[in-house]
């Protein structure tokens, strides 16, 4: 599809597009019934992660959805158009709060239009009650809460909690089952409740809470079954099975395993209760679901570092007690994005690696996957935004970024999901509940760092895959001005930095630009009133982010929660607000919105008889329309 509309539309901070998926017409008709099954898996679960970002998000959505669909007064007035902004934004954050900065949306409507529209469609007096949510800003004002002091639980507005404390959360799930040599992930799949006194939690299974959607994800993936790529893929497709109609955490783990042993099928998937990023202490797992086929041409990249896992460990600067004497069952692929769902839809990572599980990573490893489609689509959706032209300082830089920095960006993706996240080891006894709510800034940061330090090392351009070095340059170019920069776009001014992918990169570039002052590292430019941050000594930066690398590592390792405290809080979390401010203007002049999100294909079975006998795949393009079939077909 040589003319193939990327970008759709973009409306406040957010530009929709699409993704291709050329590899599904490679495909057996075998392998398109299994990409329909689990592509309807993937859908089946997204009122869960609606549910799970606030207790109100589903009333509201249907509230928006009925006005969208049955208001029949003028809807081409400014109001009526603000409000479907409006709509489209809680669309696309899966509810009420940003999903990025995770502040509320305010309205640009009034409360008194909204009244009227209330009047001009039928809706029960349970989902009229809901103007507090829309239009108070301090009520309920942060999904996330990170603030250092506050009590994170009662001050988030997501859903995982009700009526517990900080307090009482840690003491629930600190206990002596923490120091098991295979712990389960404790709290992962539950909502945790105080009522009458007593704590407990509602297990999210079949039968308990999410009952009707979990019900569905069997569903389909009990229909997959038959068209799975080899025996493995349907054992481990059993074992999620039990594990969503038992609640067992100990099954998922049992999945886990075995998915990982899963390394040959052409088509992968992932589905469950997986990422703690919405939760303050990192507990909760939001729900969500990628499809991916294979791109057996682009694997060759990540492969080499897979077969190379032990080189760069043995070989990190970090000390020796912290790193493994054998790296197990590194698996890293490039894969094309067939389906995104739950907390991968509408915003999408490019790379992915699980399982979460330390102690699983460190006795089964782990898999990598690059989703290079989503990538690709990023890019052609971006070539011509004029932010490097802004931003970057000379044309060395700039001509360095066009010709190397989409390849330094992947390098950096693989090496952070393949190698990053998988390297090193925890000491005896510490888990990750040690560095309660800095523990994923703290991840994050950690793999970052190994993905910066090795993209500059001789040894990734002796493998092939890297050109040379100057594809590292380009890398470390863009980080620099990202993470001291141009990152702040997708913050208030005013605001702290909360996402805990933001703190890192902030963490990583103003600890170096500090630590590397005195010897000229990186300099700090002003002219004509524009600030430019351009490295000088590309070997120094290596040694300098190979530094913190081994503090960092050092941190998760002993579990040191003051240590994570206190290098989150100095580096990562604060925003010089001249700089702030200055980043906004020459950013909104560009007219380009900071973040992107996809349109899903649509899986159309081909039926005879009842029976599935075809799929074909068609891209719609329009994302409201997209989101309302998805509320009325669930």
């Amino acid at each position: 599809m040589t003319d193939f509309i990327w970008q759709t539309e973009q409306f406040d901070d957010i530009k929709i597009l699409r993704y291709q998926v050329s590899t599904f017409d490679t495909l057996s008709t075998k392998e398109k019934k299994f990409i329909y099954y689990l592509s309807q898996a993937a859908l089946a679960g997204r009122d869960i992660l609606w549910d799970q970002n606030n207790k109100y998000n589903l009333q509201l959505r249907k509230v928006l959805e009925t006005i969208i669909l049955d208001h029949k007064g003028d809807r081409e007035c400014s109001e009526f158009q603000q409000f479907l902004v409006y709509a489209k934004k809680v669309f696309f954050a899966n509810g009420i709060h940003h999903h990025y900065s995770m502040t509320k949306f305010a309205p640009l409507f009034t409360k008194s239009y909204f009244q009227s529209l209330l009047e001009s469609v039928s809706l029960s007096e349970e989902l009229i009650s809901i103007e507090q949510i829309i239009f108070d800003p301090l009520y309920m004002s942060k999904r996330v809460v990170l603030d250092e002091g506050k009590d994170l639980i009662q001050a988030s507005a997501n859903n995982y909690y009700a009526g517990v404390t900080q307090a009482e959360v840690e003491q629930f799930y600190t206990s002596p089952e923490n120091q098991e040599e295979c712990p389960i992930s404790r709290g992962l799949n539950s909502t945790l409740v105080k009522k009458n006194g007593e704590i407990y939690e509602e297990v999210w299974k079949v039968g308990g809470k999410y009952s009707a959607q979990i019900e569905q994800i069997v569903f389909h993936l009990e229909k997959s079954l038959p068209y799975a790529c080899n025996e493995q893929q349907q054992k481990a497709i059993r074992l999620l099975v039990d594990y969503y109609k038992t609640g067992d955490l100990k099954r998922f783990d049992d999945y886990s395993v075995e998915w990982l042993k899963d390394t040959e099928s052409p088509i992968d998937f992932i589905n469950g209760f997986i990422e703690v990023y919405g939760d303050p202490l990192a507990y909760k797992a939001s729900w969500e679901s990628v499809v991916q086929i294979i791109d057996k041409e682009a694997c060759a990249r990540p492969q080499k570092m897979a077969e190379n896992a032990l080189w760069f460990e043995q070989n990190a600067p970090i000390d020796e007690r912290f790193k493994k004497r054998e790296v197990k069952g590194v698996t890293a692929r490039v894969m094309q994005v067939a389906m995104i769902g739950g907390d991968c839809h509408p915003a999408t990572p490019i790379g992915i690696n699980l399982p979460n599980s330390e102690w699983i990573r460190e006795a089964h490893g782990s898999k990598s996957v690059t989703l290079d489609n989503i990538t690709y689509a990023y890019d052609m959706a971006a070539a011509n935004s004029g932010v490097l032209a802004e931003f970057a300082e000379n044309e060395t830089e700039k001509t360095l970024a066009r010709e190397l920095g989409s390849l330094g960006s992947s390098v950096h993706t693989d090496l952070h999901e393949c190698l990053g996240h998988g390297s090193g080891k925890m000491l005896a006894g510490v888990t990750t509940e040690a560095l309660r709510s800095y523990y994923s800034t703290i991840e994050e940061a950690r793999a970052d760092l190994f993905a910066l330090y090795y993209i500059m090392d001789p040894k990734v351009v002796e493998l092939g895959i890297i050109p040379s070095l100057e594809t590292a340059k380009a890398e470390y170019n863009s980080y620099i001005r990202n993470g001291l920069m141009v990152q702040l776009m997708r913050v208030q001014l005013g605001e702290n930095i909360e996402e805990s992918h933001m703190r890192n990169r902030q963490i990583i570039a103003a600890w170096a630009y500090e630590h590397g002052k005195k010897e000229g590292v990186i300099e700090r430019i002003v002219r004509d009133g524009k600030t430019y941050f351009v490295v000088r000594n590309y070997e120094a930066l290596r040694q300098l982010f190979g530094e913190l690398l081994a503090e960092v590592q050092r941190i998760k390792s002993e579990g040191d929660y003051l240590g994570a405290r206190d290098l989150v809080e100095t580096y990562g979390v604060k925003v010089d607000t001249n700089l702030h401010s200055e980043v906004l203007t020459r950013y909104e002049a560009l007219g380009v919105a900071p973040y992107a999100g996809f349109i899903n294909p649509v899986y159309q079975p081909i039926e005879k008889e009842g029976e599935l006998i075809d799929v074909e795949i068609t891209y719609p393009a329009d994302f409201l329309q997209q989101m309302l079939d998805y509320g009325k077909n669930r």
